[in-house]
């Protein structure tokens, strides 16, 4: 009799998981593929970004949210991996996309879509030519919150 509550209460805690990854995790989702993206939305996380990392997963990303729309330059300091890097207006309408942007090498250029953002989401580079993500597209945000209030 215990066995069969311990493996149902287990069952239980797998199962809340799965619901609060799949429901609540920040996601930015294109037609039909979303990504589980991490959120920076401090000056200091925005800073650091995806620096560092040697990897990133297919379905993950990372999304900077800023405090105004504003024309948001990045550059690949110390990033070790290639991406695709988006910028998004408030209405969540895709303006730019820098594709397959390299990792520094002797010099650090800044990349500037020329256009007023919100949003910027960095991707594994290849994935909006492998998806069919194009400027003028739009996006949803699930799980994310933006200011004060969740965008389910």
């Amino acid at each position: 009799m215990k066995l069969k509550w311990f493996l149902i209460i287990i069952f239980l805690i797998i199962l809340i998981g799965i619901i609060i990854i799949f429901f609540l995790s920040p996601r930015v989702c294109f037609k039909n593929q979303c990504f589980n993206v991490e959120i920076a939305k401090t000056p200091f996380e925005r800073e650091l970004g995806l620096m560092y990392r040697k990897s990133l997963d297919r379905d993950k990303g990372m999304l900077f949210i800023y405090p105004k729309t504003g024309e948001y330059s990045f550059w690949m300091k110390n990033t070790l991996i290639p991406l695709d890097i988006i910028w998004i207006n408030e209405n969540q309408q895709i303006l730019y996309i820098s594709k397959n942007t390299q990792p520094c090498q002797k010099e650090c250029l800044s990349i500037s879509p020329l256009a007023d953002a919100k949003y910027v989401l960095e991707i594994n580079a290849g994935m909006s030519d492998e998806l069919g993500i194009r400027v003028g597209d739009n996006l949803t945000f699930k799980g994310v919150k933006i200011k004060n209030f969740l965008v389910k």
